[in-house]
């Protein structure tokens, strides 16, 4: 018996890092789980290996039809919807100063607008079957470091729009979970445009054990296994030698 026996979870960004590791996670207690993300390749070879009970699903969350769509993927495979994990995000750091603003819109884009079309097309599910929706944030969305801010500002407008919609939906049984890593060995930091931001992030690493990806996921298997009239709310989560 596993601790999410037919249990149906969606899980976006799921083709690396926390995603991945957090649907793996999932299957690996039994529940029924798709995968979605941009890099169909990805979450095929995931659903292959994982087998069974296991969907792919292409999403951008940047589109909001597609968010829409990738919620009646799920359901119409899986009869139901009990687990939302929105994971797909994007750090891309750098100053404000001479920042190329299409790294600013990219993460409003993704981290804020495609949060919160899937936290919106998979209300009604999630209400059905009282279950639980899992927001990936970041400590960047409790302190604002130098060189950070945009990226702090999409991960504070997470715990924001998290935190109302936690008082909405709670009293008829939703529990939403905020997550908030700090440093975590993924492929975030590849996708960094500004060479000096890149390189500030690498050399922090250096200085500290990150976290790896298994290491959240079980932080969200711990949120989303409480007993229902139990609601953690929030998950505030570093390397040991992290100071901020």
């Amino acid at each position: 018996m596993g601790l999410l026996d037919d249990k149906v979870v969606l899980v976006t960004g799921a083709s690396s890092g926390i995603g991945e590791a957090t649907a793996l996670a999932f299957a690996a207690e039994g529940a029924r789980v798709a995968l979605a993300a941009r890099r169909t390749d990805r979450i095929n070879a995931l659903a292959d290996k994982l087998g069974g009970d296991t969907i792919a699903v292409e999403l951008d969350v940047t589109d909001e039809t597609q968010c829409h769509n990738a919620v009646v993927a799920t359901v119409e495979a899986f009869g139901r919807l009990d687990i939302v994990v929105n994971n797909a995000g994007l750090m891309l750091l750098g100053k404000i100063e001479g920042a190329d603003t299409e790294d600013w819109r990219r993460m409003i884009n993704t981290n804020v607008l495609g949060l919160m079309y899937m936290s919106h097309a998979a209300l009604p599910h999630l209400l059905e079957t009282k279950g639980s929706l899992v927001q990936v944030s970041s400590v960047a969305g409790r302190v604002a470091r130098l060189g950070s801010g945009a990226y702090n500002a999409s991960k504070w407008a997470v715990n924001a729009f998290s935190e109302s919609l936690r008082q909405e939906v709670t009293a008829r049984g939703v529990r939403v979970v905020l997550i908030e890593p700090g440093m975590v060995a993924t492929e975030l930091g590849d996708h960094i445009t500004d060479a000096a931001a890149k390189e500030g992030l690498r050399k922090r690493a250096e200085q500290m054990t990150p976290m790896q990806a298994d290491d959240i996921a079980r932080a969200v298997l711990y949120a989303v296994t409480q007993p229902p009239h139990v609601a953690v709310n929030e998950i505030l989560i570093r390397p040991t030698d992290q100071e901020q």
